[in-house]
């Protein structure tokens, strides 16, 4: 009995040092970084462009309104796909990382805005500014080919004016999809970053993401409702890289 315990112990302490020796490994370090590259181009959209969406507000019309609520998912503009964001995946050091908190405002019955982003094992604000119950719904959006996986961060009710605080940490995905369980017609996105090297696109899809530090990177497109896009991009000292994604 005695040999079988002190058998666990030493598993049980081999396994902590390999898992402090990993998160220690996967944590960001900042860097000065000297003679930093950049990286550019576009997120477009071929095909058809899908129509918005339109739902009926049944409920609550004094604050949400009497029209259809008219949401569209995909707004493309001269081929160039805007809501997205273009980001570099698992890099281990480079410039310095703020923490940006997040928040999510619900107002008119609207989530606002419609894309917004914060830092990963950060907090996020919800904030109710209307006089009715919301229940903010968030999910974390795990990549699965051109879909999303989506899997619940926090569910809370917001019966009366105010603001909640909740941590947000993701494991596999890089986006939370909010909705509102009161509220169907209640829509909005959180690009959550695990690293500083990322960019909300333009109007017209251009993106860039500058003081890289010169080497080779997997690199990523998100969109919210068109899924996932990746490349591969290498940087050079003080230079410019470009590389472009295409959705349908």
């Amino acid at each position: 009995m005695k040999k079988s315990v002190i058998t666990l112990a030493a598993t049980t302490l081999a396994f902590a040092a390999v898992t402090a020796s990993f998160s220690a490994s996967a944590a960001y370090k900042e860097i000065a970084v000297s003679n930093g590259g950049s990286i550019a181009g576009k997120v477009s959209f071929t095909g058809t462009d899908p129509a918005p969406k339109i739902y009926a507000v049944t409920k609550d019309n004094d604050i949400c309104g009497t029209t259809d609520r008219e949401i569209d998912f995909v707004k493309v503009n001269n081929g160039g796909l805007s809501e997205a964001v273009v980001f570099l995946e698992k890099v281990k050091e480079g410039k310095a990382f703020a923490d940006e908190k997040g928040k999510i405002d619900q107002k008119g019955c609207e989530f606002a805005p419609f894309l917004s982003v914060m830092t990963n094992k950060s907090d996020v604000d919800a904030v109710n500014v209307d006089p009715i119950l919301h229940n903010i719904h968030t999910y974390e959006l795990i990549s699965s080919g051109k879909k999303f996986a989506k899997k619940t961060v926090f569910n809370i009710s917001q019966p009366d004016k105010g603001t909640v605080t909740k941590h947000v940490k993701l494991k596999r995905g890089n986006a939370m999809k909010v909705e509102c369980d009161a509220h169907d017609f209640m829509h909005g996105f959180v690009f959550v970053a695990k690293n500083p090297y990322y960019a909300i696109v333009d109007t017209d899809g251009n993106f860039k993401i500058d003081n890289v530090p010169a080497g080779k990177y997997k690199i990523k497109a998100w969109h919210g409702s068109l899924g996932e896009k990746k490349g591969k991009v290498e940087v050079a000292a003080g230079g410019e890289a470009s590389i472009n994604f295409e959705f349908k």
